[in-house]
């Protein structure tokens, strides 16, 4: 799984349609990517896993988010 998830996040490009998230402003999805990226992040480590599972969380939110939000 974790080999699929490195594929995907290698040829990742952009942030992918959301049901949940219908409308033209993104701002709602861009936080909520945020919050389950630090979310996953903390019940990985947690856990004694590695966090690069999260990485995907990351992405989007990075994808979505204006680059003034994101400060890494």
């Amino acid at each position: 799984m974790a080999e699929e998830i490195k594929t995907k996040i290698k040829n990742y490009w952009t942030a992918p349609s959301e049901s949940h998230f219908p409308n033209q402003n993104q701002t709602r999805n861009c936080w909520q990517n945020h919050v389950d990226f630090h979310h996953c992040e903390k019940i990985m480590t947690d856990k004694g896993g590695g966090v690069s599972t999260c990485e995907w969380y990351q992405c989007v939110y990075k994808s979505l988010c204006p680059l003034s939000w994101v400060s890494t």
